[in-house]
């Protein structure tokens, strides 16, 4: 399923939607970086390892889109495809998976805006009927 853009007065939201908790993260990932770059001209030529804990799946979401925007101004890397794993532990979740993505080329990839962070504004992960939303505001 998707990610959407949603409309915030000074940022901008980003909802990501799947059949599973794991795909809405990685959706929302994918929303973000799409305000950055265009995907559609993006290659997975790097991998990182990704990993974050946090008390709640709100929390987790703040924290794993904060950790790739982290990736991106140390490493200079945008990304495009994403996988993630979900645990429940005993103090709260645990995400780990990959990014995949490249070197940063605002003349090839269409840069768009800068994302500077992902904000609890707004922030919500839930499952609604057969599908699972995770979304927050961006801060740009």
């Amino acid at each position: 399923m998707p990610y959407e853009i949603l409309d915030h007065t000074a940022d901008a939201g980003v909802r990501g939607i799947g059949k599973t908790v794991e795909e809405a993260f990685c959706e929302a990932a994918r929303g973000m970086f799409s305000l950055m770059v265009d995907l559609e001209r993006l290659k997975p030529k790097e991998a990182v390892e990704v990993e974050v804990q946090a008390d709640s799946l709100e929390g987790l979401l703040v924290a794993f889109l904060g950790e790739l925007l982290a990736r991106r101004d140390i490493d200079g890397l945008v990304f495009f495809r994403f996988e993630v794993k979900i645990e429940r532990e005993a103090r709260g979740y645990r995400l780990f998976g990959k990014a995949w993505g490249e070197p940063l080329d605002p003349a090839r990839h269409r840069a768009g805006v800068e994302v500077k962070a992902a904000t609890y504004l707004g922030v919500r992960v839930e499952r609604e009927r057969d599908h699972w939303i995770a979304q927050c505001v961006l801060d740009l």
